[in-house]
């Protein structure tokens, strides 16, 4: 899959869902990682094999892992975290926030049923307990809103400059 094939029944690209995405978490005032977690959030859908939209054919892609073992010498947990949680952020905001689930595209809802499901309450909490979970909850309804065709976005050249930042500050950490 390339990153200009459509993101699943969208109606956007998975580059223009990554930029709105990012450029939402930008005008919101995130961290300069949260930003490239918000880009990055679904590189796992451009790593396997299943075509564009598996979630059609009743497969979850479990993307929110995939692509994990390719960031993680690049990035830390604030990037990484919120990444990996995005899709059962999905999953708690259905829990805790009325009307969220309806609100959905139905692409969301469809792969919502193959990921688990609406939380429970007590999942919900033990969720929200978790580091970085209130950070992938921004993220999930960043995402949501990230499927505007044609909305015109900063280019990919504008965050790149986050993503090199955010492997120095890695590097530096690490001592290299």
């Amino acid at each position: 899959m390339k990153v200009d094939s459509p993101y699943g029944a969208e109606g956007v690209s998975q580059r223009e869902h990554a930029l709105q995405c990012a450029e939402l978490a930008e005008r919101a005032g995130a961290s300069a990682a949260l930003i490239t977690a918000a880009l990055l959030h679904d590189l796992g859908h451009l790593v396997h094999e299943m075509g564009d939209d598996p979630a059609a054919e009743g497969v979850d892609d479990v993307h929110q892992f995939l692509a994990l073992p390719f960031l993680r010498p690049l990035f830390d947990h604030d990037v990484l975290e919120p990444i990996r949680l995005h899709v059962d952020a999905k999953r708690y905001l259905c829990a805790v926030q009325p009307g969220y689930r309806g609100m959905l595209s139905f692409a969301s809802q469809r792969s919502l049923n193959l990921q688990g499901g609406t939380m429970t309450q007590a999942a919900a909490a033990e969720f929200i307990a978790q580091p970085y979970a209130a950070d992938a909850v921004r993220l999930r309804q960043w995402d949501d809103l990230a499927k505007v065709p044609g909305k015109p976005t900063p280019s990919l050249e504008h965050y790149l400059g986050r993503i090199d930042l955010q492997t120095r500050v890695r590097r530096a950490k690490a001592g290299m």
